[in-house]
């Protein structure tokens, strides 16, 4: 007697995950049959020539997203939609007539002349609405389609666009906003800077480009200075000042960085590049990106998602030989900053003048303040201003005998250069107030967090940051924050559905960069706010170790002492 055996069941197959490369170029949603259709800037032409005559109402819903993205425009939040509403109404049905229009600061690099343009813009055109980002750019509100066209002619003036703000593009290109200037700078990165801007992000005569469309976004950066300030654990592709023991100062280079829903660390390369490299190393990873990103789920489209699954041998072994056609060479990891990454107060720069950086509550500067910023620049011999991943503006070339006015007249539009640690480290999102995506509101709410621990307990005498977030994407970094705040709808005591926060603590960049330890169970309402910011940093006070950061106590209390 036989028995049967049992045929082997078969594999199925991998489900195709939409690499150019290996699944070929086939669309396998709707986002990127749109994108495949027109992902070039033709829409621009057609804001000009057809929706800023005929309105809102004139715009197809393909273009209005996520075409629009591309130049920069998002439509902002209809302000009768309160947190309840979001991932209920479609963003359709969440979007107002009106838009957020995001300008491109490639290395936060600005004249006081484009500075008082972008004041007149927002005075003119977006109700004195000016947010800058912890991403360098500079955000304007309540934008009617019918206006964009003088304002984009108007930004042409001072060399400014939105072209690639926002979309699946390479985004603003984050650099040192003292570069070229910074007295313990290792090299300036600028002209790397300018150069991927000239020779890889122009729209050719049809409004076509190589990188039009990416699996998702490509955040970038490049800063030779020491003090590691342009986040670049969490960039797609970063550059990072080192010297090399046998070829000198050059760049040390991370990828696959990134937070929102799915935090990841960049990780190094072990690769050390020129200054006059960094153009090609930058479009190489971004053409790998292009053919090998994974477009299937766009929650999986990210660059450290593609990193974290061939691990970072097989990226550079890929990497140099099918793009860059040859080895790259090994360096050094960057020396450690364990102190402030910003700039913030009156530093020396390497020609014997001053940079002075100053800071704005959560970066909102309205359009008139940025008029007198212009003003007041010109009047004590400064021409040229930055701003920074922290939301500072940094004026630069000051001479010695200007250096008291200039701080005393920009202390008069609410520019300080001497912030409490809260002012100084608090950082948000737009929050409910203009975002779709908003389950809370953000912006307003931490301004009033940084008066009341102001006034309840005054200042502290180490570094602290404060995120608050409106939804789990991260905008505003909560997940390396020492107080990250994740909005949400919570219960409050009484049983009601109200605005608050999911807490992280301990989060970090640095040495011993970490996310932070997300408490169980443990949420706060918006109302209970203050208070509990107000019991965690006393707790802290009264516990700390001489020298310890709150960081590090975090990892150690006990977890009565967190909530």
């Amino acid at each position: 007697m036989t028995t049967a055996t049992k045929e082997p069941r078969k594999r199925r197959a991998p489900k195709s995950q939409g690499q150019w490369l290996i699944d070929g170029t086939k669309p396998l949603n709707d986002d990127e049959r749109i994108k495949q259709e027109d992902a070039g800037f033709a829409v621009k032409q057609r804001v000009i020539d057809i929706y800023s005559k005929k309105g809102f109402d004139s715009i197809p819903a393909d273009d209005l997203a996520p075409r629009f993205k591309w130049i920069g425009l998002y439509t902002q939040r209809r302000q009768d939609m309160g947190g309840e509403q979001t991932g209920v109404k479609s963003n359709a049905e969440l979007q107002d007539k009106y838009f957020m229009l995001r300008v491109r600061l490639d290395g936060g690099q600005l004249t006081t002349e484009a500075v008082r343009t972008l004041g007149e813009i927002s005075r003119d055109f977006g109700r004195n609405t000016a947010d800058f980002s912890d991403r360098q750019n500079i955000q304007f509100h309540w934008v009617h389609i019918e206006d964009v066209p003088e304002i984009w002619d108007r930004l042409a003036t001072v060399g400014l666009d939105t072209n690639f703000g926002c979309g699946d593009v390479p985004r603003v290109i984050l650099g040192s906003p003292v570069a070229g200037v910074a007295a313990d700078e290792i090299i300036d990165g600028t002209q790397a800077i300018r150069r991927i801007k000239e020779e890889y992000l122009r729209p050719d005569e049809n409004g076509n480009n190589e990188f039009v469309n990416l699996p998702r976004k490509y955040k970038s950066a490049i800063s030779g200075s020491p003090r590691l300030d342009v986040t670049h654990e969490i960039q797609d592709i970063a550059f990072v000042g080192v010297n090399h023991p046998e070829h000198g100062p050059g760049f040390d280079v991370w990828v696959g960085g990134g937070l929102s829903t799915n935090p990841m660390l960049g990780q190094r390369l072990g690769a050390w590049v020129s200054l006059d490299e960094v153009p090609e190393v930058w479009a190489a990873v971004c053409r790998l990106f292009r053919d090998y990103g994974y477009r299937r789920l766009r929650n999986r489209a990210r660059l450290k998602f593609l990193v974290a699954q061939w691990g970072v041998e097989k990226f550079r072994k890929v990497l140099e030989d099918d793009y860059l056609h040859r080895k790259l060479i090994d360096g050094p990891a960057p020396e450690p900053w364990e102190k402030d990454r910003d700039h913030v107060g009156v530093h020396k720069q390497n020609d014997g003048l001053n940079y002075v950086g100053v800071k704005a509550v959560v970066g909102r500067v309205p359009g008139t303040d940025l008029i007198k910023l212009a003003d007041v620049a010109e009047k004590h011999g400064v021409s040229r201003i930055r701003t920074s991943v922290m939301k500072e503006l940094i004026l630069l070339d000051v001479a010695d005998d200007e250096v008291d006015s200039l701080l005393a007249d920009l202390d008069e539009i609410g520019l300080s250069a001497t912030p409490s640690a809260f002012r100084r480290g608090v950082i948000s999102c737009t929050g409910l107030e203009f975002c779709k995506l908003a389950l809370v509101t953000t912006r307003q709410r931490a301004a009033a967090l940084v008066e009341e621990l102001e006034e309840r307990i005054g200042d502290l005498d180490v570094p602290i940051t404060i995120s608050l977030n409106g939804c789990p994407n991260a905008c505003a970094r909560t997940q390396i924050a020492d107080i990250g705040l994740k909005g949400q709808i919570v219960t409050d005591d009484d049983g009601n559905r109200v605005e608050g926060f999911q807490v992280h603590l301990g989060g970090a960049l640095g040495l011993d960069a970490n996310f932070g330890r997300k408490l169980r169970g443990h949420k706060v309402t918006s109302a209970q706010l203050g208070d509990y910011v107000v019991r965690l940093i006393t707790h802290y006070k009264e516990q700390r170790e001489p020298g310890e950061q709150f960081r590090h106590w975090v990892a150690r209390a006990d977890e009565s002492d967190l909530q």
